[in-house]
């Protein structure tokens, strides 16, 4: 069955397809619009769809609209009670108005679309499923938490022969990831957007607020938990866009974050008590927070811990459609990577290059040339295969620079013009990971957990250390990526590190660089020394650089 998967009432509007079973492809759509996060988290842009994700999904797969099976859309209005606090008030009965208006939206984006072959699945559901159903193990136990859905913020069950059983879930206005939205605000990022800056920043206080929130934020034994209003400014003013970052902004920062991972710890007991699981799944914009993933693994009652790469609401296009593959009886493989986006043959590549007007050169292998230029500390845009589902940068639309100059963690701040308490991370080789990295689970190829930097490497790989002694890790396993394992080779051969800088390629406010189009003008208006663009380098001009 050839099934379609939609995201776009919240935020992040994506697109998946899922045929027989198996994803093909999965993109959003910020990532064709150019336009960060697709669209504004308001209720009155939930008609918006990602109308360019789901056309090139289908034309990706050689499909029309009028040849697939079914839709699913994350989200069910039926369900909506827009009397709950947590809704938005005034406006909730608008985006309710527009989701149940979503088949016929869709046959209007996708010219021979049948409308009565779209079928609403449950936000939490969908995020469920695109974890559980798209994990390499088979049944699991499954916690959602985020900001909301339709009037729920949280969810746990278990999958089972691919049968989903609830068995807690969290009425509004109780939500952790509203919660710490509300504090994302109040620290001067912006909301739906910027949480892990918040992550980020907590790492540079100390959770001395942590008694209060206590008080606040609290489990209540069966499976569910209270976030009673918070007076963030009873702990430290807020902050304006832009403004001066104090102590206590750091302090409660980190009494937030310290909070959330107890509370996550509590659930994750409560639902191993219930299932007895071996193995947990989790989805939901927290689940992106890689800290907590952490802990979770580490403090938990699971054996074992796999997170959806695109955790957050771009994730519930895949999880709507493998959910449906699901309740039509159709078995559903395992995500086998999170590469599920565009990509392009090198004569593509080359044809854009020619007509940019730009000189370059294709050496004979690419991989080598990168690591000399990375072992001479220059920065390197690194453009290869097909582009990643997901907000992480996974060797396919990457940064990449040498891990053992810690000047380079301002430099890549500064070329991407970000804050510069915010870390780099590393990717380093599968089978060399356990001698630099401990305490987080390995392999990890998501780059959703935080791991130890061994006490020795400290020193040798300064770049990628955070303040507190951590780093979130991409390992790389060659059969997998055989052409960024081949470059961390070469650059292992230069400098004696098996690891370099990865982050995301593009720039403050501007979705990850996807197309050779969005390479080229990234390249052109920042500092990059090198572009490697399929098996073609692009070099900064000496008297430029």
């Amino acid at each position: 069955m050839r099934i379609l998967g939609i995201n776009a009432v919240f935020h992040d509007p994506a697109a998946a397809l899922v045929v027989d079973g198996r994803i093909v492809a999965a993109a959003e759509e910020e990532r064709f619009s150019r336009r960060k996060h697709g669209k504004a988290p308001v209720p009155f842009s939930a008609w918006e769809l990602p109308e360019q994700a789901a056309r090139w999904c289908l034309e990706h797969a050689g499909i029309t609209p009028d040849q697939l099976d079914a839709v699913g859309y994350s989200y069910e209005p039926g369900l909506v009670d827009d009397e709950l606090e947590g809704t938005d008030p005034g406006w909730e009965e608008l985006r309710t108005r527009y989701a149940e208006r979503a088949p016929r939206f869709l046959k209007t984006a996708l010219p021979g679309l049948d409308p009565d072959i779209v079928h609403f699945v449950r936000h939490h559901v969908a995020h469920a499923a695109s974890a559980a159903l798209a994990a390499p193990f088979g049944d699991s136990a499954v916690l959602v938490a985020d900001g909301r859905g339709e009037s729920t913020s949280y969810l746990a069950g278990e999958y089972r022969d691919g049968k989903f059983e609830e068995l807690a879930a969290q009425s509004l206005p109780h939500s952790l990831g509203l919660a710490y939205e509300d504090l994302t605000a109040h620290l001067g990022f912006r909301r739906s957007s910027d949480e892990y800056k918040v992550m980020a920043l907590a790492s540079y206080g100390e959770p001395r607020f942590l008694p209060r929130l206590r008080e606040r934020v609290y489990t209540t034994g069966d499976g569910g938990y209270r976030t009673e209003p918070i007076d963030w400014s009873a702990f430290a003013p807020a902050r304006p866009p832009d403004g001066e970052m104090l102590p206590e902004h750091a302090d409660l920062a980190a009494s937030m974050q310290e909070r959330l991972e107890e509370v996550l710890l509590e659930l994750a007991g409560w639902l191993h008590g219930r299932t007895g699981a071996s193995d947990l799944t989790l989805a939901g914009g927290i689940a992106l927070n890689c800290v907590a993933n952490t802990r979770l693994h580490a403090a938990g009652p699971f054996d074992r811990v796999w997170v959806q790469p695109a955790s957050g609401d771009a994730g519930t296009a895949l999880g709507a459609a493998l959910q449906l593959a699901a309740d039509l009886g159709e078995p559903t493989a395992p995500m086998a990577g999170a590469d599920l986006g565009r990509g392009w043959s090198d004569e593509e590549i080359e044809e854009r290059l020619r007509a940019a007007r730009i000189p370059y050169e294709r050496p004979d292998d690419i991989a080598e040339t990168v690591a000399e230029a990375l072992a001479d500390d220059g920065i390197v845009a690194w453009f290869q295969g097909r582009a990643e589902f997901g907000p992480r940068a996974l060797g396919h639309r990457s940064l990449l620079a040498h891990p053992g100059r810690a000047e380079n963690l301002e430099r890549l701040n500064e070329v991407k013009g970000r804050e510069q308490f915010r870390p780099v991370a590393p990717m380093v080789l599968a089978d060399r990971a356990g001698e630099l990295f401990s305490r987080g689970p390995l392999p990890s190829p998501y780059m959703l957990f935080v791991h130890d930097v061994a006490p020795p490497w400290r020193d040798r790989v300064p770049a990628v250390t955070h303040v507190d002694g951590t780093a979130r890790i991409q390992t790389v396993d060659p059969g997998a990526e055989p052409l960024v394992a081949r470059m961390l080779g070469a650059f292992e051969r230069r400098t004696g590190l098996p690891t370099v800088v990865n982050t995301s390629l593009n720039t403050a406010g501007r979705p990850m660089v996807d197309s050779p189009t969005d390479a080229l003008e990234c390249f052109g208006s920042a500092p990059v020394d090198l572009l490697a663009i399929g098996p073609f380098a692009v070099r900064r001009p000496r008297s430029a650089a």
